[in-house]
């Protein structure tokens, strides 16, 4: 699963990449020579749809989405159990949708073209499939670790510390 992960973080990286090459190189030749390349405009929106869905597999197992962090921590540990669970339950419910949604759409789109590159756009919305699958497999997972009781009280919090924050806050009283 490691080796699954790391390639997703490296083509998380490459779209990035792509992304930044092609603004920025569409910028310069805008303001430098007065044109532009249009397929990287097109080419450019799509590796941010990637990223995007591709990044939300990654910060699900990381436990980097938004969470209730306040209102859970106040919780006994039945409580936060259950509300891990039902969490993980809602979770599979709208990737369960996602991926209904995309086939039902998938007909439409994988016979509808994109105007610059001629792409079927079935590569654009298919990443429903991708996220949908992936994140309800991790959604099912960390659901059958609450229910054995596997689950760690840090996991149950359901969020993942901020790096950039400082560990203890800061007084903003006066020290005297």
């Amino acid at each position: 699963m490691s080796r699954i992960f790391r390639a997703l973080d490296l083509l998380l990286a490459g779209l990035l990449l792509a992304m930044v090459v092609m603004v920025f190189g569409n910028v310069v030749l805008r303001y430098a020579f007065n044109s532009g390349i249009t397929v990287s405009e097109e080419l450019s929106r799509y590796c941010f749809v990637w990223l995007t869905f591709a990044g939300a597999i990654g910060a699900m197992r990381e436990n980097a989405h938004l969470g209730m962090s306040n209102f859970v921590e106040r919780l006994s540990r039945k409580g936060r159990v259950a509300c891990a669970a039902i969490s993980q339950v809602l979770i599979v419910v709208c990737c369960v949708l996602l991926v209904w949604g995309t086939a039902s759409q998938h007909e439409v789109n994988a016979t509808t073209f994109a105007p610059v590159t001629q792409m079927s756009l079935i590569w654009i919305y298919g990443m429903g499939y991708l996220t949908g699958v992936a994140i309800a497999l991790l959604a099912l997972h960390k659901l059958w670790r609450i229910l054995t009781g596997a689950v760690t009280d840090a996991e149950l919090i359901g969020v993942a510390e901020d790096e950039a924050l400082p560990a203890h806050p800061v007084s903003t009283g006066s020290a005297r």
